[in-house]
């Protein structure tokens, strides 16, 4: 039998994340703030562009399991600057009701209309994963609940059924702080 070769995402790398982060919040487009909250949350994109209101409880969004790649529903606990994004929101309308394709055209058009960066939205995950492993003490189970990743051992799943909500808040917090810590550095990409 052959094995088929993995393709992974482009995905920046987790060090260059706050710098582009930075240069994204120059701009005020929905666009960009769909970027940022998708980053912020480690979301996947149909996600972020099919989010409603009524999955957003104050600080928690919970997403349905019919909306979930895994169908499983997924709780993200949302750090204050994702709260903050969605402050500036009409509550009337969707908060990034866009196509499954304008962030990363976004990321990929050439200047004035996009970054011209070789990456994809989905490759923040990716980011987000080798950060959160390699710079912080955050235990695997936590960074892999936090990407909604299923726990592949079976008898360990049947026990784990807790959300971990408060160390995945932690988690996302220092997500969103590491995030905001370059805003001087944003000519850096």
């Amino acid at each position: 039998s052959k094995v088929a070769k993995v393709s992974h995402h482009a995905a920046m790398p987790y060090a260059d994340v706050p710098a582009f982060m930075a240069r994204l919040r120059q701009g005020e487009s929905i666009s960009r703030k769909a970027l940022e909250f998708a980053i912020l949350t480690a979301a996947r994109t149909g996600e972020v562009t099919g989010a409603a209101w009524d999955e957003i409880d104050g600080d928690v969004w919970t997403i349905p399991k019919e909306r979930m790649k895994g169908g499983r529903e997924h709780v993200i606990p949302l750090s204050a600057r994702a709260v903050e994004l969605l402050a500036g929101f009409d509550r009337k309308a969707w908060p990034f009701a866009l196509s499954e394709n304008t962030m990363l055209y976004l990321l990929q058009r050439d200047p004035p209309k996009g970054f011209g960066l070789p990456f994809t939205v989905h490759g923040f995950r990716s980011a987000f994963s080798d950060w959160a492993h390699e710079t912080t003490a955050h235990p695997n189970h936590v960074i892999e609940m936090a990407l909604a990743h299923t726990i592949p051992n079976k008898a360990e799943a049947a026990y784990r059924r807790g959300a971990l909500l408060t160390k995945r808040r932690e988690l996302m917090e220092a997500w969103a702080a590491y995030n905001t810590s370059a805003d001087d550095l944003a000519d850096r990409l």
